[in-house]
């Protein structure tokens, strides 16, 4: 094998319970009307695309005819034509015109593969299959008194359920982050309580000591509550007096070797702080989780709790992994 050459970790992308999922794909700003945006996502090629209305559409990247992209072509009159031999799609999915025949109603099965798409918080939500439940909820994102700012997406070359724990991960805040999120000189993190929702685990009333919470320069003690929206996606929320700030997280397998994060951060403070600073914050923090979680061995998260040693202060971790062999989550793990 070449040097450098990519080692598929894992062939869970044909867990059935991914096609069950919103993934975030894009960021509702990316697509423009009448243009098409060709995303990839378990190991599938997408066409994002708006018709005139400004519906949103996504289907598979993928011709009936000869197989060219779809990506390649064009938007006309709320269609889109292929490349190859402009064999034009309706909004429907359906093929219309064949300029090959044009005086034949083009086959039934002349038809591109669709999906279901919804857009909420500035993502682009799309399910394969048949979703399990609505997209997934952001309480801090329904109060007005909140701004939003996007954040991402982060690439990275590990398998989701990695990514996720990392997130859920509240003792390497001080390590992994000194300065930022945590202080190395005050690593201690006090026993904490995980309950199991409908939708999966939460941890709650989480303290953690950081030298800037929420940029007034001054250290302090914070609360953090951690909750499972679904098996890649994760809510955060941390308070400090008045101040509430919080993430949702989504990460999105797009093939064998890598996934995307993408985050929506909410604030109820700091109006006056430039979007673009908040998000050099997060590229910040998410580059230097990036070398760690790239670096974790075994590639695939152990869910047998006997691979790995665990503490305390792993409590969301553990809940987490037990959840997702629990509802037999086989992408990622092992």
């Amino acid at each position: 094998m070449a040097a450098g050459a990519l080692v598929s970790l894992n062939s869970g992308l044909d867990d059935p319970i991914l096609l069950t999922q919103w993934l975030a794909i894009a960021w509702s700003t990316e697509i423009a009307p009448s243009q098409l945006l060709a995303r990839q996502i378990l190991n599938r090629d997408l066409v994002l695309w708006r018709d005139s209305t400004n519906t949103l559409h996504c289907w598979r990247d993928l011709c009936i005819h000869r197989g060219a992209k779809l990506s390649l072509g064009k938007v006309s009159n709320d269609c889109v034509i292929c490349p190859y031999h402009a064999w034009q799609y309706d909004v429907s999915g359906q093929c219309i015109k064949i300029p090959a025949q044009p005086n034949l109603p083009p086959p039934a099965k002349a038809h591109a593969e669709t999906y279901q798409t919804r857009e909420r918080y500035g993502i682009v939500w799309v399910c394969l299959g048949t979703p399990s439940s609505d997209t997934p909820d952001f309480p801090q994102a329904n109060d007005p008194t909140f701004r939003l700012v996007q954040a991402g997406p982060y690439r990275f070359r590990a398998n989701g359920p990695r990514v996720m724990e990392n997130l859920y991960d509240v003792a390497h805040l001080g390590i992994v982050h000194a300065g930022l999120l945590g202080d190395p000189l005050h690593p201690e993190i006090e026993d904490y309580e995980v309950t199991m929702s409908l939708l999966g685990p939460e941890a709650k009333a989480i303290r953690i000591w950081q030298p800037d919470p929420d940029g007034t320069g001054q250290p302090a003690l914070v609360t953090y509550r951690y909750w499972a929206a679904g098996p890649l996606t994760a809510g955060l929320e941390k308070i400090h007096g008045p101040h509430n700030f919080g993430i949702l997280s989504q990460v999105a397998p797009i093939d064998a070797n890598h996934c995307e994060l993408r985050m929506v951060i909410a604030m109820n403070y700091g109006h006056d702080i430039p979007a673009a600073d908040i998000r050099a914050f997060q590229d910040t923090v998410t580059e230097q989780d990036r070398g760690i979680v790239e670096s974790q061995r075994p590639e695939l998260l152990p869910l047998d709790l006997q691979t790995e040693l665990h503490l305390r202060s792993d409590r969301m971790a553990i809940a987490y992994r037990k959840w997702l062999r629990d509802i037999g989550f086989t992408y990622g793990t092992a």
